[in-house]
């Protein structure tokens, strides 16, 4: 089983505490109402995996930690958390990682411009430190994200979903995030740009990896927080199901894709579609993409010089697969 993430935070544990000091200050508003939102957005912090990837890639460079480094976290952290918050104001989402979200306690319209001022913290944070070249990696990866997002839900109303599109989505939608975490780790650490981009292609690889194993949650692969058969049930076609698809009969096929357009609220419809996936051994070559992945990612990784910081990106990305929420 991979470390905790306690553990493989270890080596970074005050980087990690001075960034968190910085990320604070930056999301600073006179504002007493904006402030407020700020500091409840603050006490939710998650799993904090994207500043541990974009420190320990910049290591891998550079043992020192610059402060270009703290901004680029910061400049992601900030970015995504308005993706984040503008994406509960679309999904009509009251909960996020077990917290009411901005738009419940605040609606929708505040949530809306509190997405809208961290955009904007974000683009000046970099800009008053000419951190153009970050900004550039940073906005690209905001830019994929809401790619993804619209090419979803356009294959959503379709369920024309193939593999190729697929990986196209997640590429966009969740690995374009990590990958510039490598990449800014990188290029803050003063990495040349044939080192910028191979960072970039391991972030990616992992965020793949990291999102077929989500993905692999939704079929009760562990006890997690996510409901199992969420996704059938928001009519997200992913991998175990594109694969159970693929090798099933016309009939059992057009059943199936049904259940899924039209009785994904019925609990028990829901149930088959997920049973449908584990016989047809939709669970079984899903894991073995995966695994595929986090190989590809591994040999990116060792190209790059053996030091403490490659070690702890290992035990990361053995973590992004190994995890069990």
């Amino acid at each position: 089983m991979s470390s905790s993430l306690n553990q493989i935070q270890a080596p970074i544990a005050a980087e990690m505490e001075l960034f968190e000091k910085k990320f604070r200050a930056s999301m600073k508003s006179k504002v007493l109402l904006l402030d407020r939102i700020m500091s409840y957005i603050v006490k939710r912090k998650g799993k904090q995996m994207r500043p541990m990837f974009v420190f320990f890639t910049a290591k891998l460079f550079h043992e020192t930690i610059a402060d270009s480094t703290y901004r680029g976290a910061a400049l992601i952290e900030l970015l995504h958390t308005a993706t984040l918050v503008h994406d509960d104001v679309v999904d009509d989402a009251n909960y996020r990682r077990g917290f009411f979200s901005v738009n419940a306690l605040w609606k929708n319209k505040i949530a809306v411009l509190v997405g809208d001022y961290l955009l904007s913290k974000g683009l000046l944070l970099s800009l008053h430190n000419d951190d153009f070249e970050l900004l550039k990696i940073v906005s690209n990866a905001v830019r994929e994200m809401s790619e993804g997002e619209l090419l979803q839900i356009e294959k959503a109303r379709r369920l024309d979903i193939d593999e190729t599109v697929y990986f196209e989505i997640i590429r966009q939608k969740t690995a374009s995030l990590i990958a510039s975490c490598c990449a800014v780790g990188a290029a803050s650490a003063g990495a040349s740009k044939e080192d910028i981009e191979k960072a970039r292609l391991f972030g990616e690889k992992v965020g793949i990896a990291f999102q077929i194993k989500d993905d692999l949650f939704d079929y009760g692969t562990a006890e997690i927080g996510k409901p199992v058969g969420i996704d059938i049930k928001e009519k997200k076609m992913t991998l175990p199901l594109i694969h159970a698809l693929r090798n099933a009969d016309w009939l059992t096929k057009r059943r199936v894709i049904y259940n899924v357009k039209n009785n994904n609220g019925d609990n028990k419809r829901v149930q088959q579609v997920i049973d449908f996936v584990k016989q047809s051994g939709g669970i079984e070559y899903t894991i073995e993409v995966m695994n595929r992945y986090h190989a590809e990612a591994l040999a990116i990784l060792n190209t790059f010089p053996d030091n403490p910081s490659r070690r702890s990106l290992e035990q990361l990305i053995a973590y992004t697969i190994e995890r069990e929420k």
